[in-house]
């Protein structure tokens, strides 16, 4: 046992306390000296906890929103890469027009490049402000990762439902005749 303190020593002595209580009442000293401190009350710990609730919601939120940005970022470099890897070379002197961002675009093809365009089998795409031809398939995996890449798509444009102006229109337009050999 340590240095008892000079009281607890003479009480000893006179036989007034027991070796075991004397050395109870100095652990309880030593406790109360070197214990915990008391516990915080109930709202403080609420408090904190309802404030490691809330961060714990924003760090999920926010990596959330990241995931979404990396899985964005990751799906465009996909349909970079297709358009690279797949575009198809340009060759003619037949200008074919289409509009693109507000603003009436033209590409030099050939004869069977232009009928492929016109029938849908291909597709024009925009990639870094210039425009490329690509296969109708290539094209269906662009459009799954990112359509705003697609402009012109002959093959999609026919699938959507008509509407009822549409149709008095062709009515009015069925009473002029359009030449053969018209090229917009």
């Amino acid at each position: 046992m340590a240095k008892a303190n000079p009281l607890q020593e003479q009480l000893l002595k006179a036989g007034l306390v027991k070796k075991s209580k004397l050395a109870e009442v100095t652990r309880e000293q030593h406790k109360a000296r070197h214990g915990k401190a008391p516990a915080p009350s109930s709202e403080i710990q609420r408090e904190a906890e309802r404030a490691r609730a809330e961060k714990a919601e924003r760090d999920r939120v926010l990596a959330a929103q990241h995931k979404a940005q990396v899985r964005i970022a990751e799906l465009r470099a996909q349909a970079r890469q297709i358009i690279e890897d797949r575009k198809l070379p340009r060759s003619g002197d037949i200008e074919y027009r289409f509009s693109s961002g507000g603003a009436i675009r033209s590409l030099l093809v050939n004869e069977d490049l232009r009928r492929q365009l016109a029938s849908g089998a291909l597709v024009i795409v925009s990639l870094d402000g210039r425009h490329e031809l690509l296969p109708r398939v290539a094209a269906d995996k662009v459009r799954e990762r990112d359509a705003r890449l697609i402009v012109l798509d002959h093959g999609r444009d026919g699938e959507r439902q008509p509407a009822a102006t549409d149709a008095e229109d062709d009515a009015y337009y069925a009473q002029f005749q359009v030449p053969d050999d018209l090229i917009w």
